[in-house]
């Protein structure tokens, strides 16, 4: 399959980065996510439909200003204070990343209920992800 996928970062490097940030000091926790193209189709995995073959590719998106507003929405959630995304693009292979996600917050729901939140708006109105089989 012939792939015009993006270089993922390194989250070694944007770990270091947010916390060389002026927002560390008020930071108690940073959590990521990795998101990847999975060989199981998302109506198996979401509808439990049996018969949906396996995923060998997927054609992936996204709109960066719908991601700015996304992003923008998220910081104004109480004890945000630090976000990095970055998003794939272009054909890709069971095993791809998807997206990295880095947020920073005060204290631990604050942190867990913005990266559920931030996570689920990117997936649900900033990118097109389309399972090839």
């Amino acid at each position: 399959m012939s792939s015009s996928r993006q270089t993922p970062p390194s989250m070694d490097v944007w770990l270091k980065e947010a916390k060389a940030h002026e927002s560390a000091p008020k930071i108690g926790m940073y959590l990521t996510h990795n998101g990847t193209v999975r060989q199981t189709a998302r109506a198996r995995v979401r509808q439990g439909d049996t018969s949906a073959k396996p995923v060998t590719g997927m054609r992936f998106s996204y709109d960066r200003e719908k991601l700015d507003a996304v992003i923008a929405d998220t910081y104004r959630m109480e004890g945000i204070y630090y976000i990095r995304v970055w998003l794939n693009e272009g054909l890709l292979e069971p095993g791809d990343d998807i997206m990295y996600v880095l947020l920073g917050g005060d204290i631990r729901p604050h942190v867990i209920d913005g990266l559920q939140y931030l996570v689920s708006r990117i997936k649900s109105e900033c990118v097109t992800e389309t399972e090839l089989y």
